[in-house]
């Protein structure tokens, strides 16, 4: 397959990475001049993923053209927020029925739109043939062939097993999911409780307050995406459960780290401006406010993550707030 990759970050360069190793041409489109410098001088992504030599099929390209013209299939690795507006700048380098692979994790902000809505009605006359791949996947360790398991979302019959097949070698295990709409919400959602494990972490509050946190954030997480159509068994598999789990716990987490100096004492502001990453959780916490609202689903996780973030709220308040709540049934 001719893959086109839009977007040269960590998780962009690994799947670049992971196809051309798999024998596919991977394009790799770079924004920034200089850092394709870079990866044709030192042939490694000096930026985001440094001391990685990347495969030699992965082709790294300033312009739009010869990253996308004639290829087979579009990567799509960019914030979650920009998404749109790339897809409109680029539209017309797009084929017709196109198949669009996102790895880009969120919820749009103002519309409320998950991923698999802004590519429909950003290519809505090219009718694209769509797939997300998400679940728990570290760049960091993908790129270094270490085992990983993820889903791919996919409600079409015949494509689905052919990207699975594209993705997948003996480090890195795809499974097909057509619960596409689980898929996308379970990889938006997680970032937000993973900021609230964040912040509990940083306040000391202990493994029995990350559990709990965990486990009813799930139950969050499944609520709102059955209202929105989801698939409530998705979120026991690795677009849910596995992807919550990694994201809550692992030290390479962006979203965890962001509410771990916020339990700290740190100021949002002040943690953003040192991230050279995006955390998405902090954008879609609002959006996902907003989605809970809309559909009449309690996320209380949510909405204390969204006080602190939007509100300044103090964390240790917010996260005491959460245990105050009234006494129910699991």
């Amino acid at each position: 397959m001719r893959v086109a990759v839009i977007g040269a970050g960590s998780w962009g360069t690994t799947l670049a990475d992971l196809l051309a190793r798999n024998g596919h041409e991977a394009r790799l489109w770079v924004r920034e001049r200089d850092l394709l410098s870079e990866i044709r001088n030192k042939g490694e992504n000096t930026w985001y993923m440094p001391g990685v030599k990347l495969n030699e099929n992965v082709r790294p390209y300033q312009e739009t053209g010869k990253v996308m013209e004639g290829a087979d299939a579009y990567l799509l690795a960019v914030p979650s927020q920009f998404l749109r507006q790339i897809l409109t700048d680029k539209r017309e380098h797009f084929a017709k029925n196109p198949v669009v692979i996102c790895a880009s994790k969120g919820i749009e902000r103002g519309s409320l739109a998950t991923m698999s809505q802004v590519v429909d009605e950003a290519l809505s006359s090219l009718k694209p043939r769509f797939a997300m791949l998400s679940g728990p996947s570290f760049a960091f360790e993908v790129i270094r062939g270490l085992p990983t398991a993820v889903a791919l979302g996919c409600a079409d019959k015949k494509l689905a097993p052919q990207l699975q097949a594209a993705f997948s070698n003996d480090t890195f295990r795809v499974y097909t999911n057509p619960d596409v709409r689980g898929v996308e919400l379970g990889g938006a959602i997680k970032n937000v409780i993973a900021i609230a494990a964040g912040v509990s972490d940083g306040l000391g509050f202990g493994s029995n307050a990350r559990a709990a946190l965990i486990t009813r954030g799930l139950a969050e997480m499944t609520r709102l995406a059955a209202a929105m159509g989801g698939k409530r068994e998705t979120f026991m598999g690795l677009a849910g459960m596995g992807d919550l789990v990694l994201t809550c716990t692992g030290e390479l987490s962006r979203n965890r780290q962001v509410g771990l100096r916020l339990g700290k004492g740190q100021t949002l502001l002040d943690i953003l401006d040192e991230m050279k990453m995006v955390a998405e959780g902090v954008k879609t916490t609002e959006a996902v406010y907003e989605l809970g609202k809309r559909h009449n689903v309690e996320l209380p996780i949510t909405e204390t993550v969204h006080g602190v973030l939007n509100h300044d709220r103090d964390p240790k308040e917010a996260v005491a707030a959460l245990m105050a709540r009234e006494l129910k049934q699991e």
